[in-house]
């Protein structure tokens, strides 16, 4: 390779290197950045999204249905006036009633509890999905930091290898090297250039969903500011059993897996009061109509249970109980489960992450300038230059995914125990 060409392309490296430096991975127009905290991300979402508008509405739903279950039946009245009839004016003929229905065995109350258990399960339901989408919010935010720090890092390596490649196709024309070099560095830029789109879909995918959970404009460039203590933080500063009391006492779904069978019991004793029939009482007048005039008369009306006593409604009710003491056991096993998989999964990420030195970032990137200033004298050549970049971008990558999992894990903990133990800073 010609000495002169060595120093062109050395110097054209080093330039960029000082160019780039600093240099942040963005997509859209400054005016339309949205720089923002997981803070701020979670205040944008509480107040703007239109999913959790919507479930609010739910627990109002439930809240009227109370003031219906308490309310007492109507009284019914009738009224007749003659047409016709062969002793006198029909006009004068004229007869009316009133009845009052009255609900017996505690119907009524039982109507109340079980709409009061509705609006519980109204709440918890929008309290989980609070919790849900929450989850989905940051961890979204987090993914999006660390795919943007994995992007700049190709956008740092794709274009230095676009200032070599025209460099080498300079020098080529000049038949100063050969064409498989430049074949070399052009399938690797290739390459990267085809792992940096893949890398940018999956980050816009990320971040589209992040918008749509604060209602952000589709034009907007979401750039997240991560406090970097969140991968460092511990899973260990919380004891297991103090994770599993807090899913057992804070998870709004298991609580409304409790209240389902309060709902069913309560249901059950309903449907045994639903067999004892209700009493309706009634006072009617007649004028001329009957065997006298001015005839007044009471009267009591209710249904003989000889036959449906309800059988089939409390059976289903009595079902229904077992069933939904069965759905909560499960729910309930799979939440031990999940806890168990997790913690050790995010005890193994811990191990991992500690095991990397502090100082590898810096180190490796002494290491880089030690490998310019080689390839300067000419004591290694281009490709493996250029091997050493790649591995440096290639562990660059790994940390970055290393840290994305590591908080990732914590945020799964926050998920399961329905309690924001970590990543709070």
């Amino acid at each position: 390779m010609h000495p002169k060409f060595v120093i062109v392309l050395f110097y054209s490296i080093q330039l960029w290197c000082m160019a780039t430096g600093t240099r942040a991975y963005a997509q859209g127009p400054g005016n339309d950045t949205l720089r923002m905290n997981v803070k701020d991300a979670e205040k944008e979402f509480l107040n703007k999204n239109l999913t959790l508008l919507a479930g609010r509405y739910n627990i109002d739903i439930a809240s009227a249905q109370v003031i219906t279950a308490r309310l007492f039946p109507n009284p019914d009245f009738n009224f007749a006036n003659g047409i016709h009839n062969d002793t006198h004016d029909a006009y004068r003929n004229q007869s009316l009633g009133l009845s009052q229905l009255f609900i017996t065995a505690g119907k009524r109350n039982k109507n109340i509890q079980l709409a009061k258990i509705s609006v519980d399960q109204a709440r918890y339901q929008f309290f989980d999905l609070i919790r849900t989408l929450r989850f989905t919010l940051r961890s979204d935010f987090y993914t999006i930091y660390y795919q943007q720090q994995s992007a700049q890092v190709y956008n740092e390596e794709i274009s230095s290898l676009a200032r070599i490649l025209v460099v080498f196709k300079e020098q080529y024309a000049k038949g100063n090297i050969a064409q498989k070099e430049v074949l070399r560095i052009q399938s690797q830029l290739y390459a990267l250039q085809t792992e940096y789109n893949n890398l940018i879909v999956g980050i816009d995918t990320t971040e589209n969903e992040l918008k749509m959970l604060i209602k952000a404009s589709p034009s907007t460039y979401i750039m997240p500011l991560a406090d970097q203590e969140d991968a460092q933080e511990s899973v260990t500063t919380k004891p297991y059993k103090q994770l599993l009391d807090s899913a057992y006492a804070n998870r709004y779904d298991l609580k409304n897996a409790k209240s389902i069978v309060d709902y069913n019991t309560v249901n059950l004793a309903l449907q045994k009061a639903s067999a004892i029939p209700d009493v309706s009482f009634s006072v009617s007048y007649d004028k001329f109509g009957a065997f006298n005039n001015n005839y007044i008369a009471g009267g009591v009306e209710f249904n003989l249970p000889f036959f449906n006593r309800n059988q089939g409604g409390i059976k289903q009710a009595r079902i229904a109980i077992d069933q939904s003491k069965v759905q909560l056991q499960s729910q309930q096993d799979q939440l031990e489960m999940d806890l168990a998989t997790t913690y050790k999964g995010a005890l193994r990420l811990e191990n991992l992450y500690n095991g990397f030195d502090p100082q590898f970032k810096h180190d490796f990137t002494h290491l880089i300038q030690e490998v310019f200033k080689n390839y300067q004298k000419r004591n290694i050549g281009l490709l493996e230059f250029l091997d050493f970049y790649d591995s440096y971008k290639n562990n660059l990558l790994q940390l970055n995914a290393l840290q994305l999992n590591k908080v990732t894990s914590l945020e799964q903990l926050n998920f399961i125990t329905g309690t924001p133990f970590f990543n709070q800073q």
